[in-house]
């Protein structure tokens, strides 16, 4: 889970975990929704946090329409899809500047998840240093 500023900044990269799971339950796991994380700011999420909105005071929630079953999306929310899309591309640039270091692509032989962390951290360092310049 990465956090990034309107800018392409990286605010945040959460612990890697092995084996799957959901986008959302990491949220939950990372932020405790007992304290007040995303109070003050307008969060650009993606389907796969669909209903953070009632289980975290946030400011604004800024989140994609998803299709009905067996409709269609009206032309208006089709738009508004859009806009958000445009907005995320963003965040999509970010993680593509992470994956400049080959060494978040490549085969990695590490065992120690610790240090692939530390590996993650510090490829977000240049990212964000490559910004500054």
């Amino acid at each position: 889970m990465i956090l990034i500023t309107d800018n392409k900044k990286i605010e945040y990269i959460s612990l890697s975990y092995s084996g799957k799971i959901h986008d959302y339950t990491l949220l939950k796991r990372e932020f405790s929704s007992e304290q007040n994380w995303f109070e003050k700011f307008i969060l650009r999420v993606d389907l796969a946090y669909f209903g953070i909105n009632t289980a975290y005071k946030i400011k604004e929630v800024l989140i994609p329409h998803k299709k009905p079953k067996g409709k269609e999306l009206t032309d208006e929310q089709k738009e508004e899809n859009k806009v958000l899309a445009s907005q995320r591309i963003k965040v999509e640039h970010s993680i593509s500047g992470l994956k400049r270091y080959r060494v978040l692509v490549d085969r990695l032989r590490i065992h120690l998840i610790d240090l692939y962390d530390n590996i993650v951290g510090v490829c977000a360092g240049l990212w964000n240093f490559n910004l500054s310049n």
